[in-house]
Protein backbone atom coordinates (compact mmCIF):
# COMPACT_ATOMS: atom_id res chain seq x y z
CA UNK A 1 0.00 0.00 0.00
CA UNK A 2 1.04 3.63 -0.99
CA UNK A 3 2.59 6.20 1.91
CA UNK A 4 2.24 9.79 1.59
CA UNK A 5 3.98 12.35 3.16
CA UNK A 6 3.02 16.29 2.47
CA UNK A 7 5.51 18.12 4.35
CA UNK A 8 4.69 22.16 3.65
CA UNK A 9 6.75 24.64 4.95
CA UNK A 10 4.99 28.29 5.24
CA UNK A 11 8.11 30.57 4.99
CA UNK A 12 9.02 29.42 1.38
CA UNK A 13 5.69 27.93 0.46
CA UNK A 14 7.55 24.42 -0.77
CA UNK A 15 5.28 21.20 -0.63
CA UNK A 16 7.57 18.36 -1.14
CA UNK A 17 5.09 15.02 -1.63
CA UNK A 18 6.86 11.58 -1.35
CA UNK A 19 5.26 8.36 -2.50
CA UNK A 20 6.44 4.78 -1.47
CA UNK A 21 4.91 1.68 -3.11
CA UNK A 22 5.17 -1.32 -0.35
CA UNK A 23 7.04 -3.82 -3.53
CA UNK A 24 3.63 -5.45 -4.84
CA UNK A 25 4.79 -4.69 -8.20
CA UNK A 26 7.91 -6.39 -8.14
CA UNK A 27 6.14 -9.35 -5.89
CA UNK A 28 3.70 -9.84 -9.28
CA UNK A 29 6.51 -9.44 -11.05
CA UNK A 30 7.97 -12.40 -9.55
CA UNK A 31 5.31 -14.39 -9.31
CA UNK A 32 4.54 -14.20 -12.83
CA UNK A 33 8.13 -15.16 -13.35
CA UNK A 34 8.21 -18.17 -11.89
CA UNK A 35 4.80 -19.21 -13.46
CA UNK A 36 6.09 -18.74 -16.62
CA UNK A 37 9.51 -20.92 -16.19
CA UNK A 38 7.18 -23.82 -14.88
CA UNK A 39 4.86 -23.53 -17.67
CA UNK A 40 8.15 -23.84 -20.18
CA UNK A 41 9.63 -26.64 -18.32
CA UNK A 42 6.34 -28.11 -18.16
CA UNK A 43 6.02 -27.94 -21.91
CA UNK A 44 9.43 -28.74 -23.17
CA UNK A 45 9.39 -31.68 -21.12
CA UNK A 46 5.70 -32.91 -22.77
CA UNK A 47 7.69 -32.34 -26.00
CA UNK A 48 10.02 -34.80 -25.07
CA UNK A 49 7.54 -37.38 -23.98
CA UNK A 50 5.90 -36.99 -27.40
CA UNK A 51 8.79 -37.35 -29.20
CA UNK A 52 9.99 -40.54 -27.24
CA UNK A 53 6.39 -41.90 -27.91
CA UNK A 54 6.94 -41.02 -31.85
CA UNK A 55 10.24 -43.15 -31.92
CA UNK A 56 8.98 -46.07 -30.46
CA UNK A 57 5.86 -46.35 -32.89
CA UNK A 58 8.60 -45.61 -35.73
CA UNK A 59 10.61 -48.39 -34.04
CA UNK A 60 7.38 -50.98 -34.33
CA UNK A 61 6.45 -49.99 -36.97
CA UNK A 62 9.73 -50.89 -38.33
CA UNK A 63 9.69 -54.03 -36.94
CA UNK A 64 6.41 -55.13 -38.21
CA UNK A 65 7.05 -54.19 -41.54
CA UNK A 66 10.51 -56.43 -41.66
CA UNK A 67 8.21 -59.22 -40.11
CA UNK A 68 5.77 -59.05 -43.08
CA UNK A 69 8.94 -59.32 -45.27
CA UNK A 70 10.80 -62.51 -44.10
CA UNK A 71 6.76 -64.16 -43.99
CA UNK A 72 6.52 -62.75 -47.36
CA UNK A 73 9.93 -63.82 -48.58
CA UNK A 74 9.02 -67.27 -46.52
CA UNK A 75 5.52 -67.92 -48.37
CA UNK A 76 7.40 -67.24 -51.96
CA UNK A 77 9.88 -70.10 -50.99
CA UNK A 78 6.88 -72.47 -49.73
CA UNK A 79 5.43 -72.16 -53.15
CA UNK A 80 8.27 -72.85 -55.41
Amino acid sequence: MAEERIVETPTTHTTVIERRSGGGGTLIAVVLLIAALIGGYYLFSRQGAQNSKDAAITSAAKSVGSAADKAGDAVEKSTQ
